[in-house]
């Protein structure tokens, strides 16, 4: 034999695991192939398995930079673990675009670790399963200044000169009625339940609502719009709504949509697309965002709306119960967000909670809390939630 032969079975013999080399005989490859089948099953990933929506959901929401950072992140499974809550809510895309795991998808990997990436995002969503804890995957859908970046003629643009649109932070949109940009969505969406979320809740499912509104186009969605100025936009995201259903019903992921909080007690679309009634078929639970700081001076008689947490809560909770019972749906799809963030004034322990007793006074069993620095108030979550 020649030295090329040794130089080969060396090379052969330290990459070949250690499992498969003490059952190899040279000469038998049947044997060796065996072997290699049998090292392949040992060291195969479990199957990506899901847990059924908890009747009462009490979640918490992290970014993906503290989803990437394990010894932060495990703070928040921690407090998890001790009190009563029992779901998470962690990003996948964020306001940046940012998406936040690899995917088998190359289009999608694109927008990989913008700003930040979990390396081990299915690992990490087997582990919170196995502490039984409920997994809801957040994508920031319209929002999105890196794919606005790359396909300006999808982006809302200004009106004055058909550059990319920004507003008053500086980030840019996607036009709502971009269809190319619903299919990357999807795709999106069904790599996510794939490795392990067991629900997907889409934020941003709207039109720009602040920023120079003089100057503002919408390239696939104008047309819509000047035919119909009420509901042009509303119908729009309709239509978003639906073929999103349709795109992922097949895969049994549960859908929950984010609002605007006086998208419960306001008949029109705020003028951002988003009516109660027109999201309703298509998602399995609404999620209000009904921070009571976002409400504006005066919202139903109250000049200082801070001050009266419960009272914006259980009304507008009340009345989008009331608008899902009159279209012959169910108050239980609603799940509002609740404020545990200090703006514009510090939140304290009662504050929290009495937002949850708002939400129990209203008939409704189930809250998320947000907090854009995940820094939650720990003593309101000791004790039974649900009084």
């Amino acid at each position: 034999m020649g030295v090329g032969f040794f130089l080969f079975a060396a090379v052969a013999f330290f990459t070949v695991p250690f499992f498969v080399r003490t059952v190899y005989e040279p000469g038998n490859g049947d044997s060796y192939l065996a072997a290699l089948e049998e090292a392949a099953e040992e060291i195969k990933e479990p199957p990506v398995t899901h847990i059924k929506t908890p009747k009462s959901v009490y979640g918490i929401y992290m970014t993906s930079c503290v989803a990437g950072t394990p010894s932060i992140r495990s703070r928040l499974v921690k407090l998890i673990e001790e009190t009563k809550l029992n779901s998470i809510i962690i990003d996948i895309k964020d306001y940046s675009g940012n998406i936040a795991f690899e995917t088998k998808n190359s289009h999608l990997n694109e927008a990989l670790g913008i700003t930040c990436r979990v390396q081990d995002m299915k690992e990490f969503i087997r582990t919170l399963h196995e502490k039984n804890i409920y997994v809801i995957g957040r994508i920031t859908v319209f929002q999105d200044p890196f794919f606005a970046k790359k396909r300006p003629d999808l982006a809302v643009q200004k009106e004055s000169d058909k550059t990319i649109w920004k507003d008053y932070k500086g980030i840019s949109f996607i036009d709502a009625g971009a269809q190319e940009y619903w299919s990357y969505i999807i795709d999106l969406s069904l790599e996510s339940y794939q490795i392990g979320f067991d629900e997907l809740n889409y934020d941003y499912i709207r039109f720009p609502s602040d920023g120079n509104m003089r100057d503002i186009y919408y390239p696939w969605s104008e047309a819509r719009i000047i035919a119909d100025p009420a509901f042009g936009k509303a119908h729009t995201l309709k239509e978003f709504f639906a073929h999103l259903y349709e795109g992922l019903k097949k895969s049994g992921v549960i859908l929950s949509a984010d609002l605007f909080g006086m998208a419960s007690t306001n008949t029109d679309d705020l003028n951002i697309g988003q009516v109660l009634e027109f999201a309703e078929p298509y998602f399995d639970y609404i999620a209000p965002m009904v921070y009571p700081s976002h409400y504006p001076k005066g919202f139903n008689g109250y000049q200082n709306v801070n001050a009266y947490p419960y009272e914006i809560v259980k009304f507008s909770m009340d009345r989008a119960a009331a608008r899902l019972t009159a279209a012959s749906s169910t108050p239980e799809k609603l799940r509002p967000w609740l404020q545990d963030f200090d703006y514009p004034v510090p939140y304290t322990v009662d504050m929290v909670k009495t937002q949850m007793q708002a939400v129990y006074d209203a008939g409704l069993d189930s809250w998320m809390l947000w907090d854009p620095s995940n820094q939650y108030t720990r003593e309101a979550l000791l004790g039974d939630l649900t009084e």
